[in-house]
């Protein structure tokens, strides 16, 4: 007997009249906001439950009573388009949400972070600068299907955001002593990894515990058991502080002197934090040789290792720089 698989997705297939145009633009408008994604044109896709059902079916309600047609049907893909690549969409369209959210918080971390504004001034009017970028996150975070890696960015910016607004220190303890008191330690992170938290495992593995061990937890508010030590988490022994990442606050607290890890650094700043501060051309093709490995691979050990084996071959390729 055959098993049948389970339907994965909801598609919703439509024809708008060509006039008038603003019916089309409503509805184009209507699917972003409710997260759906275009794999051909008039053909929307999003995952199959309840609230995509019903946010279809209000937008199928529209279409038709603007003098459209359309039909919203259950399938999964057997040919074609994989269930990777359409996820892969999902993570692109968020990216660019979460990548706006993240340039502007990391404005702010700066100006407040620096001195150059007080978030407590009534002039910075911090309260309702902090509150328009959570009610942004909220809304993206409600559309973001498949935990897009930036997710993980956004967060841990407007926490370092609430902790300067409340007068409260940085978020991250400072871990001072030997490096070679970190030998043996289990190292936790969030899952769904990214650049952030790859780089600062290869960090790990190259410069302190040749034979870390890595956890990926679900809970960014994971309490360490003994011996653990987390990172890139809000409250974290190791995390972003004020606009630099966690890779660069590893680098500085550990004291770690290597002429290669100034520009890898950089590069790891710039595509986590999405502000082009330091400007380097392998920025953009180092993202997306990590992004296609998440979209490569859904598994977090796999992502360490591939990622690992990545940030060997630019950190090589800096040492040769400066050696010629």
């Amino acid at each position: 007997m055959t098993t049948v698989e389970p339907k994965k997705w909801l598609l919703l297939i439509h024809q708008i009249p060509p006039k008038p145009n603003a019916l089309r633009v409503k509805i184009w408008r209507r699917l972003q906001k409710v997260g759906a994604v275009a794999i051909k044109q008039s053909v929307y896709v999003m995952p199959l439950s309840e609230q995509s059902r019903e946010d279809l079916s209000w937008t199928l309600k529209e279409i038709v009573e603007g003098g459209g047609d359309g039909s919203i049907c259950e399938a999964r893909f057997v040919e074609g388009l994989s269930d990777e690549q359409i996820r892969a969409q999902f993570h692109n369209a968020r990216r660019s949400d979460y990548g706006k959210l993240i340039q502007e918080a990391n404005a702010l971390l700066a100006e407040w972070s620096s001195g150059v504004k007080d978030p407590r001034d009534p002039a910075t009017k911090g309260p309702t600068q902090l509150s328009k970028l959570q009610r942004r996150f909220d809304e993206t975070t409600a559309i973001d299907f498949f935990q897009t890696p930036e997710r993980a960015t956004a967060e841990l910016q407007l926490k370092e955001l609430g902790n300067l607004l409340a007068g409260q220190p940085a978020a991250g303890s400072e871990i001072r002593g030997d490096p070679a008191d970190l030998m043996g330690k289990t190292w936790v992170t969030r899952g769904n990894l990214f650049v952030d938290r790859i780089a600062c495992g290869w960090l790990i593995r190259r410069f302190l515990d040749q034979s870390a061990v890595f956890k990926f937890v679900p809970d960014p508010n994971y309490a360490p058991k003994p011996n653990e030590i987390r990172f890139d988490m809000f409250d974290g022994e190791y995390t972003h502080v004020g606009d630099c990442c966690t890779f660069e606050v590893m680098i500085q607290r550990l004291q770690i002197q290597d002429h290669a890890l100034g520009p890898l650094s950089e590069v790891v700043h710039d595509i986590d934090l999405k502000d082009e501060k330091f400007g380097r051309s392998e920025a953009d093709g180092f993202n997306a040789l990590l992004t296609g490995l998440v979209a490569s691979h859904q598994d977090d050990d796999r992502r360490m290792d591939e990622g690992l084996r990545l940030f060997d071959n630019l950190y090589a390729y800096y040492q040769r720089q400066k050696r010629e």
